[in-house]
């Protein structure tokens, strides 16, 4: 670490530099000038194909609509975060729209994994995170944020590199998620979790926005007297602190007296108490003997505030997500590190609503995409790997949409009470099920137990699953793939165009490249810029080009010409007919740097 002008940064060989992807379809790195057009180049993104399918006719009405404006590419992130952003027409749709960014990098570990290469040097793992953080944080909403899923080897110095990139205020929180519920006994202290780092644009906008986490399945609720309000449950009627005028006594039902317990208050004052009464939203317990609560009923409750600790029995664990991808793959070929769909939903109910945009970076098998589809979300996710897209989130996704996908979230699980008398009081179903568990370990130990005395405590805390369908298909998403790149470097490093670099291809590059909205169906542009109009000619620039651009030139507007060679007289007849029209000469006046060192 370092410190520049009174901030700490952490520094790293080669920080000033950028990457480039030198491998189509595999990890292959080199250290580039950000300068250099192969990093400047935005690359078109090519339809692959189109997976969709209609809404079934029985989904309830009460879970979101499946969406259609989803896209799955293949290809770099550095390219297709680069065509997001730059390319207009996909600018428009996600530039600063994109809710929630969930990304599972590679975590740098040592380990060779079948489907990409994880043993990454830190300086290039650094500099890759870097570069996609730079991309990242503009497609993101002011009220976005972005959860960055990692291990130990470079949690420490990857929350540097996001101190640097959204500044410390930006950080939210670190995630602790229990992956494991068994003891690792082999290292000295054993890993049974990951990190993920939260960081927003503004985290008042997002605390503003962000969602609590609902009461798995509202279980806690009841309603056995057949309130009108609908379910409820009993709430203690304390809080912390001494605070003189909510310090005083309670007459309960049984002529019993209640202060406060000690360091703690009633949650309301003297007059807020007497209009809950009135209201008869005061219960003394279940049996009237108890500690004075309040009634509150389902439809007031906000939900939890999230906290940093996710625990294998609220989100799943690694164990789980393996069985979700063997289920769809099979167990002889399966994703090496899913991630469970418990997690992803809780991730993703927190930080977005229905018909908000996920984004994923580095897809994987698609549990992100999975998810988020499941969730009524758009999504856009992408993996460098065709093998990976081909084999595993390709198919998984289009199991999502055509509702064959069974597992995960697809089907949520509860338990409920089945006792006819609401279960003790502040006790949870999870919880009566662990009671009964012990109670029964307890009894094996206690051969002269009471029967009625056992038979009343486990029918009080009895408890069965109840099942409920979250997904039952429909939507579409748009299988995309990253462009040829258009340039090539000689021996001597200049910069040539390549064979791709041709007809309407070549024109959609050069469009992309300049920030030019393509208009392919006029006779003459292929793009606009504001006042701006864009030919691009592959060849030769010469008068009679120039002349016919004029001829179909507006009022007021001016003429962008690229061509891959430019005569003189053609520059001149321009400049004197149109000034403010320019003749560019691809690629050298595409890029503000003509060689690569």
């Amino acid at each position: 670490m370092e410190q520049h002008q009174g901030r700490l940064e952490l520094t790293w060989a080669n920080k000033d530099k950028t990457l480039l992807s030198m491998g189509e379809g595999r990890y292959d790195y080199a250290f580039a000038d950000p300068q250099d057009p192969r990093v400047q180049e935005v690359r078109l993104l090519h339809e692959v194909g189109r997976v969709e399918a209609e809404t079934p006719e029985d989904r309830p009405s009460d879970l979101p609509l499946p969406t259609t404006e989803n896209l799955l590419i293949t290809g770099d992130a550095m390219h297709v975060l680069d065509s997001l952003l730059k390319t207009p027409e996909w600018a428009a749709k996600y530039l600063g729209k994109v809710k929630l960014v969930y990304i599972d990098p590679p975590f740098n570990t040592g380990q060779a994994f079948g489907h990409y290469e994880d043993n990454i040097e830190h300086s290039i793992w650094l500099t890759m995170l870097r570069d996609r953080l730079r991309q990242l944080k503009p497609l993101l909403a002011e009220d976005g944020s972005i959860w960055v899923h990692l291990d130990d080897v470079e949690v420490h110095r990857c929350r540097a590199v996001m101190d640097e990139q959204f500044g410390a205020k930006g950080f939210v929180g670190t995630i602790v998620w229990q992956k494991r519920y068994s003891r690792e006994s082999r290292p000295a202290i054993g890993e049974v979790h990951d990190s993920i780092l939260v960081y927003a644009k503004s985290v008042d906008r997002f605390k503003k926005v962000r969602n609590k986490i609902v009461r798995t399945g509202a279980k806690e609720y009841r309603n056995p007297n057949n309130d009108p309000r609908g379910p409820w449950r009993i709430v203690p009627m304390t809080a912390p602190g001494t605070r003189k005028n909510q310090m005083y006594e309670i007459a309960g039902p049984d002529g019993r007296t209640w202060l406060p317990p000690k360091g703690r208050c009633w949650s309301t004052v003297r007059s807020g108490y007497d209009e809950l009464l009135a209201q008869d939203r005061i219960r003394f317990g279940i049996s009237g003997d108890g500690a004075p609560g309040i009634l509150r009923y389902l439809d007031e409750d906000e939900g939890l505030t999230p906290w940093t600790w996710w625990p294998h029995e609220e989100v799943g664990h690694t164990d789980e997500a393996k069985k979700e991808i063997q289920a769809l793959f099979g167990a002889d070929d399966a994703f090496d590190t899913p991630k469970p769909e418990r997690l992803m939903r809780r991730i993703i109910e927190i930080a977005t609503n229905p018909g908000d945009i996920v984004l994923d970076s580095f897809a994987g098998s698609g549990t992100t995409a999975a998810v988020a589809h499941k969730l009524g979300r758009r999504w856009v996710t992408c993996d460098l790997l065709p093998a990976t897209v081909d084999r595993f989130t390709k198919p998984r996704l289009t199991h999502v949409v055509r509702g064959k996908d069974h597992g995960g979230i697809t089907t949520v699980e509860t338990r409920v009470p089945t006792a006819e008398d609401e279960l003790p009081d502040g006790m949870t179903p999870d919880q009566a099920v662990v009671f009964q568990r012990y109670l029964s370990k307890v009894l094996k130990n206690v051969p002269d137990a009471d029967e009625a005395t056992v038979k009343c405590l486990k029918a009080a805390t009895k408890t069965a699953k109840s099942t409920a369908a979250l997904w039952h298909g429909g939507g579409a998403f748009t299988h995309l793939e990253v462009g040829s790149s258009m340039y090539e470097v000689d021996e001597d490093g200049d910069i040539l165009l390549a064979e791709a670099a041709v007809n309407g291809e070549w024109s959609r590059a050069v469009a992309a490249q300049l920030k030019f909205t393509l208009t392919l169906d006029h006779p003459v542009f292929c793009g606009v810029r504001g006042r701006q109009r864009l030919v691009v000619i592959d060849g030769v620039a010469d008068q009679v080009v120039v002349e016919t651009v004029l001829e179909h030139l507006g009022e007021r507007e001016k003429a962008v010409i690229v061509a891959k060679a430019v005569l003189p007289e053609a520059e001149t007849l321009l400049k004197q007919s149109s000034p403010g029209s320019r003749i560019k000469k691809a690629p050298d006046d595409l890029f503000s740097k003509k060689t690569v060192k």
